[in-house]
């Protein structure tokens, strides 16, 4: 502030209220865009209180009756408005507030095109794409509802929910569900019932209404807290028509609550009919694996080599004495040629041997040292000879 002041010398509170106003004076106009989240009529003045949309942040914002009765439709609770205004700080309670010199409210075409450009935004993030949904378990222990109070939407969950799966557990957060104070319930709801272990599905549920009506479920941050959770969420926003960028962000997207209370719990009389065909499958499956193993051990059992063992050690036999037979033939066979043969060859040695010449009278002479005599002349007078006969040896003398 420019001013000297010290602990010993401190300033007094006028000094520097009046110094925080001179500084908020010097501010320019602002357009502002928020949420009336309050409205007080007084005469000649008319008191609001504007919320920031995504933040829990608001001002004060005062404006003469005439500027408020000039605006179409007229100022409520829960309307979008962009007001031009000057800052302006009170002395007297050291408040800050907005001198508002003109309130316009925000039409539907515009928040349309507002949510369209919220929703290319969302979508380069990724917070619609389909890899990153979660798939919903098949039966859920808990299931947490975030719905309005006492609403048909609730009912339309609860009832048909527990129609198709008398024994689910649900958890219901109510909440309101439009408003400026929608989104932060059903946001504070959602990460109470995120962080419960026990809940494995979350179903956010409302019933149908206005684009107006609808917009806090397209709010940034709500979308957000639902990407973030780690819980599969389900959106059962207004009828089908609807289509709030909550269904576009969410795990699962349902038409109407009613389907919603049919997406999260499977029907106990599908399963049961389920279970009985699988069973009877598994019976008929069971029973004809028998039947065949029957059939197959019969006709084991009905072979020869079963029925009738030795039939086949018979045969053997009968082959076997064939062939020992027809053995011994060969072997008898080729001993007689044998025989034969030995015959032959035994006269032939016999014919040709030194011993048949001498049984036919003929003689061997051999000299002193055992040499066959073949010359007589080579023998002188009066050597001592050998005469081998057939049978016999003589010794003579030479003459």
């Amino acid at each position: 502030m420019g001013l000297a002041n010290s602990a010993e010398q401190p300033l007094p509170v006028r000094t520097v209220a009046r110094s925080i106003s001179e500084w908020v004076s010097k501010l320019g106009r602002v357009w502002v865009e928020g949420q009336i989240t309050q409205v007080s009529r007084r005469p000649g003045t008319v008191y609001l209180t504007l919320r920031d949309p995504v933040a829990d942040v608001s001002l004060s914002v005062t404006c003469a009756r005439r500027v408020a009765e000039s605006v179409v439709p007229p100022l409520v609770e829960g309307a979008r408005v962009v007001v031009h205004a000057k800052p302006d700080f009170y002395i007297g309670r050291g408040t800050l507030s907005l001198q508002a010199l003109e309130i316009r409210p925000v039409g539907v075409g515009e928040l349309l095109a507002r949510l369209e450009r919220l929703k290319a935004v969302l979508a380069a993030e990724g917070l619609f794409a389909a890899e990153r949904k979660k798939p919903l378990p098949f039966l859920p222990r808990r299931v947490g509802l975030i719905t309005g109070r006492a609403g048909a939407a609730e009912r339309d969950v609860v009832e048909n929910a527990r129609r198709r799966w008398p024994a689910v557990d649900i958890a219901i957060r109510e909440v309101a569900v439009q408003g400026h104070l929608a989104v932060e319930q059903v946001t504070g709801a959602l990460r109470e019932l995120d962080r419960d272990r026990s809940v494995d599905v979350i179903v956010i549920a409302r019933g149908g209404g206005s684009v107006e009506d609808l917009l806090p479920f397209s709010d940034e941050a709500l979308c957000r807290a639902v990407a973030a959770c780690t819980t599969p969420v389900v959106s059962a926003i207004g009828h089908e028509p609807d289509s709030p960028l909550l269904d576009l962000v969410a795990d699962v997207r349902c038409s109407t609550p009613t389907d919603a209370g049919k997406r999260v719990v499977p029907d106990v009389q599908e399963e049961l009919a389920r279970i009985r065909t699988l069973r009877d499958r598994g019976r008929r499956v069971a029973v004809g694996t028998v039947e065949r193993e029957l059939t197959r051990l019969a006709t084991v059992r009905s072979r020869p080599v079963l029925s009738a063992p030795g039939t086949l050690v018979e045969a053997r036999q009968a082959d076997v004495l064939g062939l020992r037979d027809r053995a011994r033939r060969c072997t008898a066979a080729r001993l007689v040629a044998a025989q034969h043969d030995l015959e032959h060859v035994l006269a032939r040695v016999v014919a040709l041997s030194p011993q048949a010449t001498l049984d036919r009278g003929y003689a061997v002479v051999q000299d002193e040292d055992g040499a066959v005599v073949r010359d007589a002349d080579a023998v002188p007078p009066g050597a001592d000879l050998q005469v081998r006969l057939a049978v016999g040896t003589l010794l003579v003398t030479a003459d």
